[in-house]
Parts: structure tokens; C-alpha cells; sequence
């Protein structure tokens, strides 16, 4: 009894030191399952069709499709907590955009740290904001006119945003702290109730994104004054830029970039980068994006990386000068 007792425990300490059975799949293997693209926002924005159109490009390299799952809520917070907490094994990936560098000062409670959860796969694309107006004013113009008449009437004007902590805020925060001017913001749950009331007369001026602006100023219900990047954008090549327009130093560079979590295997992230990058330069990717006002990037995981650091540093100090706090 004691020898075959013995003889037991000699064969569980063997078994508990043999390789697990579960062992992680080799990155060389990888991908041999579907993809889950996880978009924090609602369908129909420009971050939920880059997402369909590099996924069903990058599902042909790489041989398995990419479901795009929808998760908003919360400016992104929800679907980018969940992305933090899944496997780094490379089949889970987030597309999201300029929150990532936002959000924690934003939001005291953040429930995931955006740098130390996730490691960057490549910058994909901007798309610009456009500052535009009523086209029934008569007397606004140009950027020079928005300004003066804002200096005349300190806190009268009003801009609408999608949201308090949006891009499309931010924008006009970093435009009224420039132009020393004071205005106010109006945000709204999204950008089609802002642009209705635009359109309405209830709201004077919006940095919208380019993407839902854009059919708007091709009827000629909206005037657009300037786009907040540093280059003009391909989609409206006749609206100056800001600093073109006159307000110097301007520069609002709306950004999509995607992310897996962190501690991914870095050959796993070099074949996602390499499929994306591949993607973008196809003609019928290009023509996608210019069609709702995106601007192609793709850059290395380095890249994007030190990007977002830029741009996290530049955002805080934004946020903390201008006090915003959403909680």
C-alpha cells in the first residue's frame, strides 16, 4: 500500500511539471480563428466603416475574417475596458481614435490605463474636423469674421459638439482659447442632433467631422470656414486650413488608430501591421476613405506608438488648462 502510494505521488509530481496542454498557439500559426474588431462606437461613423473596410481587406492576407462587433457607450470607455481584459493573443483588436489620449484626464475613474493596456498596431487614418456654420448668415464668411463677431459679443455664440471630451469639443476649445475669444459649447448626444439644430438656426458654429459635415456643405446648407488639420483636406480642397485662415499655431489632427492588449506577441502585432499597411494601399481603399473625408496614414507600431504619447501629453495639458472633467 505505502510503495503504490508513493508511486502516486511520484506521478502527480511528474504530471504537474509537464508543458500545459493549452499552450499558447505559436505567432507563426497565427491566425487560425476569426478576428473580433471591436468598434467602441455606434454603426454608420467613419470609425465603424474604416473598420468593415480594412477587415474585409486584411481577412484576404491573413487568411480568416474580421467580425466587427460594435460595443459604444461611455466615449469608448465601454468597449475599450472590455478590449483591455481579453487574451493578448491577437484575436481580439480595437479600433478607436483620439479618447485614447483624452479620456484619462477626462475621466478620473478610468477603469483601464489606455498606454500600460494596450499595445499600438498601426495609426490608420485622419479624419479633419471642418468648422462650419449656417449657410444663411449673411455676414459670416470666413474664420476673421467668426472671431470678431465672438469678440463682440464675449459668450453669446454658440458651438455644438457630439459630446463634452469629443474631438469635435475639443476642437473648439483649442479655437477659443487661440483666437482669446469666449464662446459657448453646447454638446449633444452625437453628431446628428448637434448638426440638425446647426441646420435649424438654434446653434451658430460646429467643428464637425468632415465625414457627416461634408453632404451638408455639398447642398449648401452649411458654409465651411476652415478644416482644423495642418494640411488641407482632399474631400473639400478649396476650405483653407486654420492656420491658413488666420489663427496661427491651430492644429486639431482627429486621428483612428488600432490596438490589441497589451503583452501580444510582438510577431502577431508586426502581422497585423503589415496587413493593414498592405490594405490602405489598394486604389478601392483609398477611394473608401476619401469618400467619408479619411486621410490614409498606416504607420509601424513604433510609430504609433510615440504618436500616441505626443498626443496624450498635448491633450492633458489642453484639459487641465481649460478645466474640463466629464465625472
Amino acid at each position: 500500500m505505502k510503495r503504490r502510494l508513493l508511486t502516486a505521488v511520484a506521478a502527480g509530481l511528474c504530471l504537474s511539471v509537464l508543458p500545459a496542454v493549452h499552450a499558447a498557439e505559436p505567432a507563426a500559426a497565427w491566425p487560425t480563428k476569426p478576428i473580433r474588431w471591436i468598434v467602441p462606437f455606434p454603426p454608420g461613423g467613419a470609425m465603424d466603416a474604416i473598420a468593415r473596410t480594412l477587415g474585409e481587406k486584411a481577412s484576404h492576407a491573413l487568411g480568416q475574417p474580421f467580425v466587427v462587433e460594435n460595443r459604444p457607450g461611455a466615449g469608448g470607455n465601454i468597449g475599450a475596458d472590455y478590449v483591455a481584459k481579453q487574451p493578448a493573443d491577437g484575436y481580439t483588436i480595437m479600433i478607436t481614435s483620439i479618447g485614447m489620449a483624452t479620456n484619462k484626464p477626462l475621466y478620473r475613474k478610468l477603469s483601464y490605463d489606455p498606454i500600460k493596456d494596450f499595445t499600438p498596431v498601426s495609426v490608420l487614418a485622419v479624419v479633419p474636423n471642418v468648422l462650419v456654420t449656417n449657410a444663411t448668415q449673411p455676414n459670416v464668411k470666413n474664420v476673421s469674421d467668426v472671431i470678431a463677431a465672438a469678440k463682440a459679443a464675449p459668450g453669446k455664440l454658440t458651438y455644438a459638439s457630439a459630446g463634452n471630451g469629443t474631438s469635435v469639443h475639443l476642437a473648439g476649445e483649442v479655437f477659443t482659447s487661440l483666437a482669446g475669444i469666449e464662446m459657448l459649447h453646447i454638446p449633444y448626444k452625437g453628431s446628428g442632433p448637434a448638426v440638425s439644430d446647426l441646420l435649424g438656426g438654434q446653434v451658430n458654429y460646429m467643428f464637425d467631422s468632415i465625414t457627416s459635415a461634408r453632404p451638408h456643405i455639398q447642398s449648401g446648407k452649411l458654409r465651411a470656414l476652415a478644416v482644423t488639420t495642418a494640411k488641407r483636406s482632399s474631400s473639400l480642397p478649396d476650405v483653407p486650413t486654420m492656420q491658413e485662415a488666420g489663427l496661427k499655431g491651430y492644429e486639431v489632427s482627429p486621428w483612428f488608430s488600432v490596438f490589441v492588449p497589451a503583452g501580444t506577441p510582438p510577431a502577431i502585432v508586426k502581422k497585423l501591421n503589415q496587413a493593414f499597411v498592405a490594405a490602405m494601399k489598394q486604389p478601392e481603399v483609398v477611394e473608401r476613405f476619401k469618400s467619408i473625408g479619411a486621410e490614409v496614414v498606416g504607420s509601424t507600431p513604433e510609430e504609433a506608438a510615440k504618436h500616441l504619447q505626443a498626443e496624450t501629453v498635448r491633450w492633458n495639458k489642453v484639459i487641465t488648462d481649460r478645466n474640463i472633467q466629464l465625472d
